[in-house]
């Protein structure tokens, strides 16, 4: 297969300014330090602050700085060849591991390009961790869904269906795959087919079957590019996740990975016997085994992002990298502001504060497994977001902790759709067990809470249906949950939908500062907060407005903060 014609040099020269920091040697960060705190110096007012007119120059080359230590550890390249070279050759054991997603894997050529990016570091010696082909796990969910309706003798001719075969067909063709992969391939359509089959008849997609039905994804895109590598010369070797001991709870489209087990298994998997062949792991992403039944598990929607932080915490490893078709994570969805960049460098729980409130850059599990190893081992695991579109941008480093002395807004991130409960105690004041009652009467009816801001007589909460992808809330349900405080006798509750979170993901001990900005702004826009809620883990604040008005108060507040 050829490469694409596009050259590496030309790529780089179409890049932003911003990209050509990459390129910088390492001891950059270091050499501009001492200017930058001269810059500082000279310009602080007598109160310590700086002056406005030279705010846009500070923020300047605080970026640089932090771009040029975000890119410390990044390794040596192999010059741009056709031919694919083997990394790591001078390495026994995996010491990386680089996840792509299914952009990044969308098709022939796609795979082609991530060959060259994982073949480009000759230091490195990877776990590769991959999802579905481009769109393959909605067009698994749309097939699903239309199987229900379908006569079994109609299901092969299902629009979804025929779209992942000719998808798969297509890239085993260009790829120039083997004859044992190609039938290795047509079994797997053959079981998804037959999988279909039983849903139209049993008029039922149990969240088991839906789990067996989205994991045929992973289990193509893992085999057809493996095999593309060892065509190319490359020694590589395919896993499903449980091959290796991915073991996670029985909560089908939304399972827990088993850490402790996990881990072992995956060591012991993963670790390179003397005199072993060198082959590169190319791994399911998304995908588990449940820990009673044995059967298929996924771990939710972008759940391939935490396969491969379970992986780089089970070996040891310094780090992981996150390959996206965005560069890094940015200070705002670059759907809604166009001015939004990306962030050099981010701690862990910054991460998990964004993952959770909306932005889809990393799944909000991601790094839980870098928390586990921290905790119990002292391990330090860095993840490094990086765009398989663009590999010279310097991406986003996420590590334990971070300078954090000049940060004041790290990223804004709108969450629409949600609901928001007003619930207002009929007991009086200091009354003993009145919060537990509450999140009991949440637990008895399955409803996850969100965004929690209490009073001594009231409390108002958020609740997000989007967090479980197989089910939604609906009036009839939250009406349920109305008459069961009701029952209870001890609050009145109302509800409102359609509202929006605007989650502020910023330094919480300059709140003052902060909030002085933000609702002069907002009070500008004629925006109204319904409520607010400062997060626990001090790098968050989030603000609940309409839905009409989510938009708006992110773009403005955007424009204040970065531009």
């Amino acid at each position: 297969m050829q490469p694409p014609a596009q050259t590496r040099s030309a790529r780089l020269s179409q890049a932003p300014q911003l990209v050509q920091l990459h390129s910088l040697p390492s001891s950059f960060g270091r050499q501009c330090a001492p200017h930058i705190d001269q810059h500082r110096a000279r310009q602080a007012d007598p109160h310590g602050g700086c002056t406005l007119r030279h705010a846009h120059l500070e923020r300047r080359l605080s970026t640089i700085h932090a771009v040029a230590e975000a890119q410390q550890m990044a390794p040596e390249v192999f010059p741009a060849s056709r031919q694919l070279q083997q990394p790591g050759k001078d390495q026994q054991q995996i010491n990386v591991v680089m996840k792509f997603g299914g952009s990044s894997v969308a098709n022939a050529d796609r795979m082609w390009e991530v060959a060259q990016i994982m073949c480009s570091f000759p230091h490195l010696f990877p776990c590769i961790v991959l999802s579905a082909m481009g769109k393959t796990t909605n067009l698994l969910l749309q097939a699903g869904a239309e199987a229900l309706t379908t006569h079994p003798g109609n299901v092969a001719a299902l629009a979804p269906l025929r779209d992942i075969k000719q998808l798969h067909h297509q890239a085993a063709q260009e790829l120039g795959v083997d004859e044992d992969t190609k039938a290795e391939m047509e079994q797997l359509l053959s079981e998804l087919q037959q999988l279909l089959v039983g849903v139209s008849i049993m008029q039922d997609l149990t969240l088991r079957a839906k789990d067996s039905l989205v994991s045929f994804g992973e289990r193509l895109s893992t085999r057809l590019f493996a095999a593309f590598l060892r065509k190319e010369g490359v020694g590589a070797r395919q896993y499903d996740a449980w091959d290796l001991g991915m073991v996670s709870s029985d909560d089908f489209t939304n399972a827990d990975v088993r850490y402790e087990q996990s881990f072992a298994n995956i060591r012991k998997s993963l670790t390179r016997t003397n005199g072993g062949p060198q082959e590169i792991p190319i791994v399911t992403g998304f995908l588990a085994r449940g820990e009673t039944t044995g059967a298929i598990t996924t771990l939710g929607r972008g759940g391939s992002d935490l396969s491969a932080t379970v992986i780089g915490a089970a070996l040891g490893l310094a780090e992981v990298q996150v390959w996206k078709d965005v560069d890094g994570v940015l200070t705002s969805d670059p759907r809604l502001v166009q001015g939004a960049r990306p962030v050099p460098l981010l701690t862990y729980d910054e991460a998990t504060e964004l993952a959770f409130f909306g932005a889809t850059v990393l799944h909000p599990q991601a790094m839980q497994p870098a928390f586990q190893q921290q905790f119990h081992a002292g391990h330090k695991l860095a993840v490094r977001v990086k765009n398989s579109y663009n590999r010279a941008a310097a991406g986003t480093l996420i590590s334990e902790e971070r300078d954090m002395r000049d940060a004041l807004m790290t990223s804004i991130v709108l969450k629409p759709g949600i609901t928001l409960l007003d619930i207002v105690s009929t007991r009086m004041l200091g009354q003993v067990g009145f919060m537990a009652t509450v999140f009991d009467i949440f637990n008895s009816n399955g409803i996850s809470v969100d965004v929690v801001a209490t009073s001594e007589v009231s409390i108002s909460l958020t609740l997000d249906p989007s967090k479980m992808w197989s089910r939604d809330l609906v009036d009839a349900e939250l009406d349920a949950l109305v008459s069961a405080f009701k029952a209870k006798g001890i609050a009145r509750v109302s509800y409102k939908r359609a509202m929006s979170c605007v989650s502020l993901i910023c330094n919480v001990e300059k709140t003052s500062q902060i909030l002085e900005r933000v609702f002069k702004v907002l009070g500008r826009e004629g925006i109204n907060v319904k409520m607010m809620s400062q997060g626990a883990s001090k790098n968050n604040i989030s603000l609940i407005v309409s839905d009409d008005e989510g938009k708006n108060a992110v773009r403005s507040l955007h424009k204040e903060f970065f531009d």
